[in-house]
């Protein structure tokens, strides 16, 4: 027992993501060959192994390696329950690192290391093996990490997804359904989810941000650890018109009409977000919704 405890406390202590793409002993079309053969690898020690290596092309230029087998990779072994909870740790610690550290000017590290980190935390979700600390410490990434993106590009034909929001909502999504994560962490990921509705300046989105920050959000409220006033007034600065004086004023320049059009995209898919579950949970955020809409004039 005290041999599993050392080696996944080794495990879980802070790494430095790896650096090299595509890892040692490996070519691209070995990579690309891994999705060929749906990420079956005979060996599970070498599996393991593999998933930690691969890390080292999450902000590879290429969203057929980032995209295509990165992420799918690692999505396929760890909702297969293919990897071991060593590996989880390890995953967790290196992603933690990589979303908490300095952006790439290409903009590809962070948002799909939160996306990957997703993965990671709903195999927690699933099967714990995070110490409450460990993923305690996740919630606070999650949150810090969604509040500061300010890259807000999203598809590119040829360069594929930079989707720092919607990636981030995902990661916020795992940790808000993860009955382990207490009030105090989802009300931190709440706030962290407002902050984003509507960002600064003429940023419209148009690539689905406003349902991925919605869909995080229902499943929040489904759990009934916040009380009432809480929602009260996260709504309240939901339809907060601030800065203009009124909702009038954002039609006189570019970021007032994003702040509007944000806002009213983000309400109206939650709304629809909880109808659509049927239950009395969901069709009351689906009420909250509505209302701050309608403070707006929608």
């Amino acid at each position: 027992m005290l041999a599993s405890t050392v080696l996944v406390f080794l495990f879980a202590a802070p790494l430095a993501p790896p650096s090299s793409c595509p890892p040692d002993g490996m070519t691209r079309a070995d990579l690309l060959g891994l999705k060929q053969s749906k990420f079956e690898v005979a060996s599970a020690d070498e599996r393991n192994r593999l998933a930690v290596r691969l890390l080292g092309c999450l902000d590879d230029p290429d969203p057929a390696i980032r995209d295509g087998v990165v992420f799918e990779a690692l999505s396929t072994w760890l909702r297969g329950k293919a990897l071991s909870p060593a590996t989880i740790n390890t995953l967790q610690a290196s992603l933690s690192a990589t979303l908490g550290g300095a952006k790439d000017a290409a903009g590809f590290r962070l948002p799909f290391a939160a996306l990957v980190l997703s993965e990671v935390a709903r195999a927690d979700r699933i099967e714990p093996v995070f110490t409450e600390a460990v993923r305690n410490d996740l919630a606070e990434l999650a949150a810090s990490s969604l509040i500061r993106v300010e890259d807000y590009r999203g598809f590119d034909p040829v360069e594929g997804w930079r989707h720092g929001v919607a990636h981030g909502s995902d990661l916020v999504l795992q940790l808000a359904l993860n009955p382990r994560v207490g009030a105090a962490g989802l009300k931190r990921l709440m706030e962290a989810t407002a902050a984003q509705v509507a960002p600064r300046g003429a940023v419209f989105y148009t690539l689905g941000e406003p349902g991925r920050l919605a869909r995080a959000v229902v499943f929040a409220y489904r759990r009934s650890l916040l009380d009432p006033a809480f929602w009260d007034g996260w709504f309240a600065g939901l339809s907060s018109p601030k800065p203009f004086a009124d909702w009038s004023g954002a039609f006189l320049s570019l970021e007032g009409l994003a702040k509007r059009h944000n806002t009213l995209a983000f309400l109206h898919a939650l709304a629809f977000a909880g109808r659509s579950g049927g239950d009395e949970a969901g069709k009351a955020i689906a009420a909250l919704a509505d209302g701050a809409a309608a403070r707006i004039g929608s």
